[in-house]
This record gives structure tokens, C-alpha cells and sequence, in this order.
């Protein structure tokens, strides 16, 4: 019996050192990407949108017949949406100069009118480069540490392996919520210390994510005013800095927040002058009665919108599909 006690033991220190092994393992391991939402598109998510442009323009395409009151109706309506003066006059213009027979042949070449303003128009993000870099700036507020999170996880929902720079080492805990985000979607973090230079930190990432193998690099700004002329020249020495040595900002994503109404042009138009924006992340889409913006940056300004922030889940930043968005803003038409 006493012979048996000892082998006994040992088996049972190496099954508990086993069992130790696989779960410090798993410890250690990477946690795997956020789901991506399985709602689906835009379609029953900007219900604020739809029934605030919808029910107007309804209103509108009710009269009985074609007038001058139906063309500056649906001309008030486009503006109160944030579609701009210049270009909701445009647009109106234009389905006039169509001649319509009646109202439901008006309303049907609104529609085609608002698709082709968006016609022609690459929406994909360029990934190219060892490893591809995507620049992200915005103002405060915007939600742009939380869009860069969503951004992250689609890409490791892709196939990519990203890796976040926190260049905002500005605002007091920035890179704690970046992290905690970062966390949630399994994507490692380079911070520097509260106060360094973002330009550094910036380079910094990029030299980890070549050492790491890493395919994307998504570098996070500071928030910034785009009145503010000193910051906006920081945005260019970040881009500058990460340019050197043959390297190549393939991305500068400007999140936008969807209830800025026409600031909102100003903003994009002022960014855009310092980074040279490629696209517009749209958030807060859902809890916006006026998406109309969407229409104005990219006739006014030529930036195209690439992704819509339409809720707070990993999943809730989808890339921008132009016929759904305008099936639901006329959806109560």
C-alpha cells in the first residue's frame, strides 16, 4: 500500500501543475475580438432621422399636385435635416429641372437625385503599407476613443492584426479609456507618459507595430478644437513624423459628430486642410433627428463618408451604405 501512496502523489501534483499550466495559459492568451453586432445595416436604426426628415417630406408629397409651395416645402425640409441651404437648393433645382408628371414622380426623383450625390465614390479604406496607418482626429466629444475601439474590432473581425497608438497624451486619463476600450476588442495599446509629444508617441507605435508584426496601425489624437491653429499644426507634424522613412498615412479618418449640424462643414473643411482627410466616421447617427449632414460634407467638401456610429456596442460602427441610408431617411415618405 505504502508503495502505491508515493506514484499516487506524484500523478496528482502533475495533473494539478497540468491544470495550472492551461489556465495561466488562457490567462495569458489574447482575449479574441468583440462579436460585430448582428442587427444588421442602418436599416430601423436611425428611427430620430426617419421620422423627422420622413414625416416632413410625407407632409410634402401629400399635396395633391406639383407647385411652387411643394419646391420650397421640400427645400425647408432638406435644411431643417442639415442638408445645407446651398445644396438643398441644389438638389431641389435639379429635381425640378427633371419635370416630374406628378408628386409620387417628384418624390421618386428626390430619391435618385440624393443616390447620385453619392454615386461614384470609394468607401474602402486603404490598407496599404507595412503596416498600414490610420491617423484618427476629431474634437472633443465626437466619440472618437470609442469609434477607434469599433474600428479595431472589425478589422480583427477581418482578419487583421492592428495595433492602437494613444498619441492623446493631453486630456488626463486618455490612454486608461483607450485601454479599457482596447481591452474589450483584444487589441494591444503603445502609450507614452501624460504630456509627452504625440508626434513621439506616434513614431513609437509605428516602430512596435514593424517589431510586433502588426498589419494596421491606428493612431489616436488628442481632441482639438479646429479653431485652434497651434493644435491643427500638431495634427500635421504627427502625420509629418510618421511619413519619414518611407512610411505612409494611407488613412485620416475624421469622426464627426452627427448632431454638429453645420459646424460640422467647418470642422471637416479645417481638418481636412491640415491632415488632408480621406473620410469622414460618422457617429451618433441614431440619436440625431437631422442626418442630412451626410449629404452636405460630401457635396460641399468631396469627403467621403466611410463608417456610421449607430449605437454604443462594439458592432454599432458599420461602413456607410448610401441607397440604405437614403431608403431610411424617405422611409415615412
Amino acid at each position: 500500500m505504502e508503495d502505491l501512496v508515493q506514484p499516487l502523489i506524484a500523478v496528482a501534483v502533475g495533473v494539478a501543475i497540468g491544470f495550472g499550466w492551461v489556465f495561466w495559459r488562457r490567462r495569458q492568451a489574447p482575449k479574441s475580438a468583440a462579436p460585430l453586432s448582428s442587427k444588421g445595416g442602418l436599416s430601423g436604426r436611425l428611427a430620430r432621422t426617419r421620422n423627422a426628415l420622413g414625416v416632413s417630406l410625407g407632409n410634402v408629397f401629400r399635396s395633391p399636385e406639383l407647385s411652387q409651395g411643394l419646391w420650397q416645402e421640400m427645400e425647408e425640409a432638406l435644411i431643417e435635416a442639415d442638408v445645407g441651404v446651398a445644396v438643398a437648393a441644389g438638389v431641389v433645382e435639379r429635381v425640378r429641372r427633371a419635370k416630374p408628371d406628378d408628386v409620387a414622380g417628384a418624390r421618386r426623383m428626390l430619391r435618385e437625385e440624393l443616390e447620385s450625390s453619392f454615386a461614384g465614390v470609394d468607401r474602402s479604406l486603404n490598407l496599404d503599407g507595412s503596416p498600414a496607418v490610420i491617423l484618427i482626429v476629431g474634437v472633443n466629444g465626437s466619440g472618437k476613443t470609442t469609434s477607434i475601439a469599433k474600428l479595431a474590432g472589425r478589422l480583427i473581425a477581418e482578419g487583421k492584426r492592428p495595433l492602437l497608438a494613444a498619441a492623446d497624451t493631453f486630456r488626463a486619463a486618455a490612454d486608461a479609456q483607450l485601454k479599457t476600450w482596447a481591452e474589450r476588442v483584444g487589441v494591444p495599446v503603445v502609450a507614452g507618459k501624460q504630456g509627452s509629444d504625440p508626434a513621439a508617441v506616434a513614431f513609437d507605435g509605428l516602430s512596435a507595430a514593424r517589431a510586433r508584426d502588426k498589419d494596421v496601425l491606428i493612431v489616436d489624437t488628442a481632441g482639438r478644437l479646429h479653431a485652434k491653429q497651434h493644435l491643427m499644426a500638431e495634427l500635421a507634424k504627427i502625420r509629418r513624423v510618421l511619413e519619414r522613412d518611407g512610411g505612409k498615412v494611407g488613412e485620416s479618418l475624421l469622426v464627426l459628430d452627427a448632431t454638429s449640424g453645420q459646424n460640422g462643414i467647418a470642422q471637416v473643411r479645417e481638418f481636412a486642410q491640415s491632415v488632408g482627410l480621406t473620410g469622414i466616421v460618422l457617429t451618433k447617427l441614431d440619436g440625431t433627428a437631422k442626418g442630412g449632414i451626410v449629404v452636405a460634407v460630401e457635396q460641399e467638401l468631396g469627403v467621403p463618408v466611410k463608417f456610421v456610429g449607430v449605437g454604443e456596442e462594439v458592432g454599432d460602427l458599420l461602413p456607410f451604405d448610401p441607397s440604405e441610408f437614403i431608403t431610411e431617411l424617405l422611409a415615412d415618405t
